[in-house]
């Protein structure tokens, strides 16, 4: 029988999909609003929505969406397309939303609106997360309900929410996370204020597994705590390149330590203590990652995968694949061509 093996947090999030929970947590599904305004940002609406279904994508069903506009009519983005809006405000129960983000953009009139203010104070006073996304923090400063965070916004409208919540500190960042506010000034702000929120319910492995889908160029150089702004050590991070460029013919130890100026112990005391894991452990772990990809989205044979991730035999390839996913090498599934 194959000892079953799990992978460490940051490989851990390459492979959710195709990871079985032995003992599932029994979540409830987390409800988002969005309230898209005249003229709202789409990409910035995109790129959160996107982030929360990639989640799901990854642990089924922890999130479901739903858009509103202030009258319940058809509301036109920034790119001229026309959005229906899933529920009425007025008689959706928005008490049982965990976060609300309003979505304004460039041309997105900063007037004061009695209907959202009170809404927006009723959803705060009610424990609901709020969130605003390009000028959308305009709204929530407005409705005194920035007093004495941190926020972001667009550097267009940054003398605006100065002026409308001087009780606020405005910063220049693409995105900001205050304690139960969260204002994006970008659509990549968005993207990574929505990461910021999903990483505080379900951890860093679900974040990277997102970020390896949606963002996999700065997941490169990953934050390994998104909350403290802890990223990966520059040594370290040319030793993971110096593994992800070698794969076919694994380097040991000796090598990379000359490569990187390091010792041995040095390197192992980096994996331990910013990767919890060993650098041996964690290289198997990329090499067993991206042979799950050969297998699904390539023609090469089983043998031939082994081969291109360094494996020594079919037999060690396999009992590696099998400690990890739960099944052979053969019962992966293969893409179509």
């Amino acid at each position: 029988m194959v000892e079953q093996r799990s992978f460490c947090g940051t490989i851990k999030g390459k492979n959710l999909r195709y990871l079985k929970d032995e003992k599932p947590e029994k979540l409830l599904r987390s409800a988002v609003g969005f309230i898209l305004l005249d003229h709202f940002s789409l990409p910035s609406f995109t790129n959160a929505l996107d982030a929360l279904v990639t989640a799901n994508l990854l642990r089924p069903e922890l999130y479901s969406t739903c858009t509103f506009t202030l009258d319940g009519q058809e509301v036109m983005s920034d790119l001229g397309i026309i959005i229906r809006p899933d529920h009425d405000l007025s008689t959706y129960p928005l008490g049982d939303l965990k976060l609300l983000i309003v979505c304004g953009g460039l041309r997105t009139p900063l007037r004061a609106n009695a209907q959202l203010r009170a809404l927006l104070k009723k959803v705060a006073e009610k424990g609901v997360a709020l969130a605003g996304l390009w000028n959308g923090a305009w709204f929530l400063g407005e409705a005194g309900l920035l007093d004495a965070y941190r926020c972001a916004i667009h550097p267009e409208h940054r003398p605006a929410l100065a002026e409308a919540a001087q009780h606020s500190q405005v910063t220049s960042e693409s995105f900001m996370v205050d304690r139960d506010r969260y204002t994006a000034a970008s659509p990549s702000g968005a993207f990574y204020m929505v990461l910021d929120w999903i990483g505080q319910s379900h951890g860093a492995g679900l974040v990277e597994g997102i970020s390896d889908i949606l963002a996999f160029e700065a997941s490169k150089y990953r934050r390994l705590n998104p909350t403290l702004h802890i990223k990966m050590a520059a040594p370290l991070r040319e030793i993971v390149k110096l593994m992800e460029a070698n794969l076919e013919e694994p380097l040991d130890l000796e090598q990379m330590s000359g490569w990187v100026n390091l010792s041995r112990r040095q390197i192992e005391r980096l994996f331990r203590s910013q990767l919890g894991t060993t650098p041996l452990r964690y290289y198997l772990e990329l090499r067993v990652t991206e042979a799950r990809r050969l297998l699904q989205h390539s023609r090469l044979s089983i043998v031939q995968v082994a081969v291109a991730c360094g494996f020594v035999s079919p037999s060690h390839f396999s009992k590696c694949y099998t400690a990890y996913f739960g099944y052979s090498p053969s019962r992966e599934v293969r893409m179509e061509f």
